[in-house]
């Protein structure tokens, strides 16, 4: 089962506090690094997705009109 969103981001976030307590071996250390960047890249994967789900509703001419979202 993968994790949501928000799941992914306190899971980053403690990555981030156990690589800053520096109590980690080396070993550890990188292990903990590859898996964040992992998180990271399926969170920044997540957040394009929704970014081409998103539409803007514009008042053209009087009618309500669906225009895609850019950027």
């Amino acid at each position: 089962m993968s994790k949501n969103f928000e799941e992914q981001i306190e899971q980053l976030e403690k990555i981030v506090e156990e690589l800053e307590t520096g109590e980690l071996s080396l070993e550890d250390s990188v292990s903990k690094f590859e898996e964040g960047i992992k998180i990271s890249k399926e969170c920044n994967k997540t957040l394009e997705e929704a970014e081409k789900k998103i539409t803007i509703l514009v008042n053209h001419e009087g009618e309500l009109k669906e225009e895609n979202f850019e950027a």
